[in-house]
Protein backbone atom coordinates (compact mmCIF):
# COMPACT_ATOMS: atom_id res chain seq x y z
CA UNK A 1 0.00 0.00 0.00
CA UNK A 2 2.79 2.18 0.47
CA UNK A 3 4.48 3.44 -2.18
CA UNK A 4 6.82 6.42 -1.04
CA UNK A 5 7.81 8.50 1.92
CA UNK A 6 9.74 11.89 2.01
CA UNK A 7 11.06 13.84 4.76
CA UNK A 8 12.12 17.30 4.52
CA UNK A 9 15.83 18.37 4.61
CA UNK A 10 17.49 22.25 5.25
CA UNK A 11 20.48 20.65 3.86
CA UNK A 12 20.16 18.25 0.69
CA UNK A 13 23.66 17.61 -0.20
CA UNK A 14 24.66 16.96 3.16
CA UNK A 15 21.33 14.74 3.70
CA UNK A 16 22.16 13.28 0.22
CA UNK A 17 25.50 12.09 1.40
CA UNK A 18 24.53 10.86 4.39
CA UNK A 19 21.55 8.80 2.94
CA UNK A 20 23.56 7.45 -0.24
CA UNK A 21 25.48 5.94 2.47
CA UNK A 22 23.61 5.00 5.10
CA UNK A 23 20.32 2.95 2.56
CA UNK A 24 23.94 1.60 0.63
CA UNK A 25 23.67 -0.83 3.24
CA UNK A 26 20.48 -2.09 2.75
CA UNK A 27 20.90 -2.06 -1.17
CA UNK A 28 18.99 0.60 -1.77
CA UNK A 29 20.51 3.79 -3.99
CA UNK A 30 19.36 6.78 -5.96
CA UNK A 31 16.30 5.91 -8.12
CA UNK A 32 15.83 9.75 -9.10
CA UNK A 33 16.85 13.31 -8.64
CA UNK A 34 14.63 15.85 -9.27
CA UNK A 35 16.56 18.89 -8.23
CA UNK A 36 14.70 18.96 -5.15
CA UNK A 37 14.01 16.02 -4.15
CA UNK A 38 15.93 12.77 -4.15
CA UNK A 39 14.66 9.21 -3.97
CA UNK A 40 15.79 5.98 -3.03
CA UNK A 41 15.23 2.31 -3.62
CA UNK A 42 15.99 -1.10 -3.30
CA UNK A 43 14.49 -1.99 -6.84
CA UNK A 44 11.91 -1.82 -9.07
CA UNK A 45 8.71 -2.19 -8.11
CA UNK A 46 9.33 -1.45 -4.45
CA UNK A 47 8.84 1.25 -2.39
CA UNK A 48 10.68 4.70 -2.42
CA UNK A 49 12.29 6.42 0.30
CA UNK A 50 12.61 10.14 -0.34
CA UNK A 51 14.74 13.32 1.18
CA UNK A 52 13.32 16.73 -0.40
CA UNK A 53 13.51 20.55 0.36
CA UNK A 54 9.59 21.37 1.33
CA UNK A 55 7.38 23.01 -1.31
CA UNK A 56 6.50 26.04 0.33
CA UNK A 57 10.63 26.26 0.90
CA UNK A 58 9.98 27.09 4.61
CA UNK A 59 12.32 25.41 7.32
CA UNK A 60 11.87 21.80 7.07
CA UNK A 61 10.54 20.07 10.36
CA UNK A 62 9.22 16.88 11.92
CA UNK A 63 6.87 17.36 9.77
CA UNK A 64 7.17 20.13 7.00
CA UNK A 65 8.45 18.31 3.87
CA UNK A 66 6.77 14.86 4.92
CA UNK A 67 4.52 12.99 3.07
CA UNK A 68 3.24 9.89 2.81
CA UNK A 69 2.16 8.59 -1.04
CA UNK A 70 -0.07 6.02 -1.41
CA UNK A 71 -0.38 3.89 -5.03
CA UNK A 72 -3.39 3.70 -6.88
CA UNK A 73 -3.90 1.24 -9.99
CA UNK A 74 -4.46 4.44 -12.29
CA UNK A 75 -5.41 8.32 -12.99
CA UNK A 76 -9.23 7.41 -12.51
CA UNK A 77 -8.38 5.53 -9.09
CA UNK A 78 -6.47 8.62 -7.96
CA UNK A 79 -9.42 10.88 -9.01
CA UNK A 80 -11.84 9.02 -6.72
CA UNK A 81 -9.55 8.45 -3.87
CA UNK A 82 -8.75 12.02 -3.82
CA UNK A 83 -12.36 12.72 -4.15
CA UNK A 84 -13.13 10.77 -1.29
CA UNK A 85 -10.81 12.12 1.09
CA UNK A 86 -12.25 15.84 0.26
CA UNK A 87 -15.55 13.90 1.16
CA UNK A 88 -14.44 13.02 3.80
CA UNK A 89 -13.19 16.34 5.12
CA UNK A 90 -9.90 16.73 3.81
CA UNK A 91 -8.53 20.39 2.25
CA UNK A 92 -6.70 20.07 -1.47
CA UNK A 93 -2.93 19.99 -1.53
CA UNK A 94 -2.67 19.70 -5.37
CA UNK A 95 -5.65 18.80 -7.65
CA UNK A 96 -5.07 15.40 -9.72
CA UNK A 97 -2.99 16.12 -12.84
CA UNK A 98 0.36 14.85 -14.32
CA UNK A 99 3.43 16.18 -12.29
CA UNK A 100 7.20 15.63 -13.83
CA UNK A 101 5.46 14.22 -16.87
CA UNK A 102 6.01 10.83 -14.90
CA UNK A 103 3.34 10.18 -12.35
CA UNK A 104 -0.65 11.42 -12.26
CA UNK A 105 -0.71 12.88 -8.77
CA UNK A 106 -3.34 14.11 -6.33
CA UNK A 107 -2.41 15.96 -3.12
CA UNK A 108 -4.31 16.08 0.19
CA UNK A 109 -3.96 17.52 3.58
CA UNK A 110 -5.96 14.77 6.01
CA UNK A 111 -7.91 15.86 9.08
CA UNK A 112 -4.90 16.74 10.98
CA UNK A 113 -2.90 18.27 8.21
CA UNK A 114 -0.97 15.56 7.23
CA UNK A 115 0.29 15.56 3.75
CA UNK A 116 -0.97 12.45 1.49
CA UNK A 117 -1.02 12.13 -1.85
CA UNK A 118 -2.22 9.32 -4.37
CA UNK A 119 0.00 8.37 -7.56
CA UNK A 120 -0.28 6.21 -10.17
CA UNK A 121 2.55 6.03 -13.45
CA UNK A 122 1.32 9.02 -15.78
CA UNK A 123 -0.63 7.33 -19.06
Amino acid sequence: MIAYTTLGTNDLPRAAAFYDALLAEVGAARAMDMGRLIAYSAGEGQPMFGICIPDDEKTATAGNGTMIALGAENPAAVDRLYAKAIELGATDAGAPGVRGEMFYIGYIRDLDGNKVNFFCPAA
